[in-house]
């Protein structure tokens, strides 16, 4: 029996799932906008947030597996620990430029 070895995976987007589009996806003209992106941010973090909500109530009612709930509740926890990261180096980088002479 052959065993694969681990190919390491450059992580280029941030999803709630498998099948869920992609946080800074790029247009085709260049990108998307700054403010679109952080409000793609913050429905991400709900999303998982509703998710891990729903995963455990699933668990309770008897419909979910204990550990598909512990997937979506950290799931939920790192995407809102990217978004409070985030959220601080914006208001580090505003800080910042708040300092800089005129």
């Amino acid at each position: 029996m052959a065993i694969d070895a681990i190919a390491a995976k450059v992580i280029t987007s941030v999803t709630t799932s498998s099948a869920a589009t992609p946080i800074a996806a790029p247009a085709s003209d260049g990108g998307e906008s700054f403010g679109a992106s952080l409000a793609r941010l913050v429905d991400t973090v709900e999303q998982s947030h509703a998710g891990a909500n729903s995963a455990v109530n699933g668990m309770l009612a008897g419909q979910t597996d204990v550990h598909d709930a512990m997937i979506a509740m950290q799931r939920a926890d790192l995407t809102l620990q990217l978004g409070v990261q985030v959220r601080n180096k914006l208001v580090n980088a505003y800080q910042e430029i708040m300092r800089m002479p005129v």
